[in-house]
């Protein structure tokens, strides 16, 4: 008896410990561990964004489009709101991460990933500029949100424009950071035909087109010196998804005909530009406040590629604050309120 009790003992150990051998084989061969250790840097920049005081949630806009933000944890009514807008170059993590601290300290901070980007999609085949303004606004309402300071960076920037244009009630101020908001047919032509690639190298398919990207955008930095190739190509792999949506956004930018009309702003405008900008070069900046006229200031940052908020993010913040932070009560700013 009690050497029958000893086999089934053994035996019993013996299935369950093989069981598990082979749960964990089977998990570790199925893995994509390429895809687990390159998002890995995004869960510690996310980490960061909620040490910084946002917290992630996603709205329903309508039955067919989903939008994904940061937002404040804990808004506090005596501090402005200011939305976020990034760029083509990728979700709104990476793009900002220079920018939540400091700007968190001052607003009520709101980041949308664009649709496409980060956790954001529709079933819409709208690929539209103002499908994206309206999407980013219909979710912020959702919110509860109904009026904030808007900075749009790049192709954000077009996005940002057609916010305070449709919503000039709910845009306060505007920031506009190295957009090619009013770019002619004639300028985006030879644009184009000086950077036949610009379009492939938006969404990198090889090591190549990742470097040249990033030497394209950055001035001070070249971040991928010492990372070899095989690292940036499972890195583009990891980041792969919405391929066909992000082009489609890409070329209604590109095709679409210039807007003769283009609305003036009501707000005040801030526009940030570096001067060696070589993606919109940098009379853009000076064409984009000749359009908007008086309500507009220009501010050009020495030594700065297309990519300002990683070249300069400092001065950007400095910037933002001291324009959209005007008029608020010096506590707002960060100076103590004097005591009589």
């Amino acid at each position: 008896m009690a050497f029958q009790k000893f086999w089934n003992a053994f035996f019993f150990y013996l299935s369950t410990s093989s069981t598990i051998f082979h749960t964990l084989l089977s998990f570790f061969l199925k893995t994509n561990w390429d895809l687990v250790f390159f998002k890995l840097p995004d869960t510690l920049v996310a980490l960061y964004f909620r040490l910084c005081g946002l917290s992630p949630c996603t709205v329903d806009v309508d039955d067919q489009t989903t939008m994904h933000f940061w937002t404040a944890n804990h808004r506090r009514f005596d501090k402005p709101g200011l939305v976020l807008v990034h760029g083509y170059g990728g979700n709104s993590l990476w793009q900002f991460v220079c920018h939540v601290g400091a700007l968190s300290r001052n607003f009520n901070l709101y980041v949308p990933d664009l649709l496409f980007f980060g956790k954001s999609y529709t079933n819409r085949l709208d690929r539209s500029e103002v499908f994206q303004a309206k999407s980013v606004v219909d979710g912020l309402k959702r919110l509860g949100v109904d009026r904030f300071s808007v900075y749009g960076l790049s192709y954000g920037g077009f996005v940002a424009y057609r916010m305070a244009e449709m919503y000039p009630e709910t845009v306060e101020k505007v920031v506009i950071v190295s957009s090619g908001v009013v770019w002619t047919d004639e300028q985006k032509d030879e644009l184009l035909k000086v950077e036949s690639d610009a379009l492939e190298i938006l969404l990198p398919r090889s090591p190549h087109d990742l470097r040249l990207l990033m030497n394209r955008s950055l001035y001070k930095y070249d971040v991928f010196k010492w990372v070899p190739d095989f690292v940036l190509g499972r890195l583009i792999k990891a980041n792969d998804e919405h391929r066909k949506e992000r082009m489609e956004l890409l070329e209604h930018l590109v095709a679409k005909k210039q807007d003769s009309n283009l609305p003036i702003l009501t707000q005040e405008t801030l526009i940030i530009w570096g001067d060696k900008d070589k993606v919109f070069p940098l009379f853009l900046a000076h064409q984009l406040q000749r359009h908007l006229g008086s309500k507009s200031k220009l501010e050009i940052i020495k030594d700065t590629g297309h990519a300002a908020n990683f070249d300069s993010p400092d001065t950007i913040n400095a910037l933002i604050k001291s324009f959209a932070l005007d008029g608020y009560p010096p506590n707002i700013i960060g100076i103590p309120m004097e005591v009589k």
